[in-house]
């Protein structure tokens, strides 16, 4: 259900802003969004495992807040980012 360390290691090359960007908004969310998609396809096999749906429930909630202060910060990087990882808001 998490995601290893290589992973996360190109999610941030991916979506860093500066060169030791390993903190911003746009990289948290990306890793955030690879884990709900991780957990997602977990409880679809595992319907009853209530503990992870909590986990998943805080995730996206986590991941709600962080969108909304890139929201209220810039908009245009918020549009491109829910663009590129295929977010629907």
């Amino acid at each position: 259900m998490s995601i290893t360390a290589e992973k996360k290691q190109e999610l941030i090359e991916e979506y860093k802003t500066h060169e030791q960007d390993t903190g911003s908004p746009e990289v948290q969310i990306a890793i955030l969004t690879t884990r709900i998609k991780n957990m997602t396809d977990h409880l679809k096999i595992h319907r009853k495992d209530f503990a992870s749906r909590r986990g998943l429930l805080m995730l996206v909630g986590k991941r709600t807040s962080l969108l909304r202060y890139l929201k209220k910060k810039n908009v245009k990087r918020y549009q491109e980012l829910i663009a590129s990882l295929g977010i629907r808001k």
